[in-house]
């Protein structure tokens, strides 16, 4: 177990120095410079100690430098935490890491406790880049963030934020991520730095089906795609004064323009021996198909083709041929539609290819 005094490094990611103070499991990891990182204890793996207030020259060469970050040290879970500039491990990269997918995932210690457990923040770079990027968060009702985290989080990497506890959450209704991508010793394609704002419904933590499996974590998260293969998560903002002002503009505009009375026609038919021939296409309906949609003129053929048939179901053995043509089917299918559902128990054939082609159905009354 680590103690006051002891020279560590981080286990999930870079950095390290001698730890000036315990509270509450965390370990306040001082650097050379004199910055003071706040870590987890089980975080921490021992590679020396001291006994004095300051490290000798060889443990100084243990202990890995963490560079300063103008942001202020505050010594709650809300601390900034810059991370190491310095690789340890060659990257390895991959053909899909050359687009960036960057996840924010919230992990409950105790799921079964979510009223009470505190939530290990994660932040996944899933990327051959290495990312400057600062974590932010802010009230619904308040104009001014506050930086959370700090630092730089290397390719290919599950980094720790640090925890979230429930009185952290009314000031997490917004959450923010800046960052910029770059490579180190290597050409790289540039790209555009980001500011990424979520809106967080923090109600979800205390719902047990808000928390999914996630292909980056062994136990269920709430995880937030802020990055989708280079693609960044869009934050809409909904004015509801402009909102109602588009939709009134909107009424107006049509009460303003009359509504155009439709002309029905009756449907060419015609009788051809025992059979009833009835022209569906819309030219044979309405004069005038000026400002109809195709819902529209759908309405009126599926409407005349209702009335023939309800003016001929007392005529047992009668035969109808329904042309509707050929198209897209689109009229075919809302005839067969109806008969099988408002006009069941009548025989449906195709016509007669030789006579009236490939568009028209025979509806024979039973």
């Amino acid at each position: 177990m680590a103690k006051v005094g002891d020279i560590v490094r981080f286990l999930n990611s870079v950095g390290g120095g001698r730890i000036v103070r315990i509270k509450d499991n965390m370990a306040y990891v001082e650097d050379e410079d004199g910055f003071e990182t706040p870590v987890l204890i089980r975080e921490c793996v021992v590679v020396g100690n001291v006994v004095d207030s300051k490290p000798t020259s060889r443990q100084a060469e243990v202990a890995v430098v963490t560079p300063k970050v103008s942001v202020p040290s505050v010594e709650t879970s809300k601390s900034v935490a810059p991370q190491c500039e310095e690789e340890d491990l060659p990257v390895v990269e991959t053909p899909e890491g050359e687009k960036l997918n960057l996840v924010l995932a919230f992990e409950p210690k105790d799921i079964k406790q979510l009223s009470s457990t505190v939530f290990d923040t994660y932040l996944v770079n899933d990327s051959n880049y290495f990312l400057y990027f600062s974590y932010l968060t802010r009230a619904k009702e308040s104009e001014e963030w506050h930086t959370r985290y700090a630092g730089i989080v290397e390719p290919n990497i599950q980094l720790f934020l640090g925890e979230t506890v429930r009185e952290d959450l009314p000031e997490m209704d917004r959450i923010a991520i800046q960052y910029i991508a770059f490579k180190r010793d290597r050409s790289f394609t540039l790209k555009s730095p980001r500011i990424i704002e979520y809106s967080l419904d923090t109600t979800r933590f205390a719902k047990l089906h808000a928390f999914k499996e996630n292909v980056y974590f062994d136990n269920e998260v709430i995880a937030i795609d802020l990055v989708t293969n280079d693609a960044p998560y869009r934050h809409v903002v909904v004015d509801p004064e402009k909102l109602n002002k588009a939709m009134n503009k909107k009424k107006a505009a049509d009460q303003a323009v009359p509504r155009r009375r439709i002309v029905k026609k009756k449907a060419k038919t015609e009788r051809n021996g025992d059979k009833i021939v009835v022209d569906l296409h819309i030219t044979s309906l309405i004069d005038d198909i000026r400002g109809l949609s195709n819902a529209d003129m759908l309405n009126l053929q599926v409407d005349e083709f209702s009335r023939v048939m309800d003016e001929n179901l007392k005529n047992k053995g009668q035969k109808i041929i329904f042309i509707h043509g050929k198209g897209e089917g689109v009229l075919r299918n809302a005839i067969l539609k109806e008969l099988n559902h408002r006009y069941k128990g009548h025989d449906v054939q195709d016509a007669s290819f030789r006579e009236y082609g490939f568009g028209a159905t025979q509806v024979t009354i039973r």
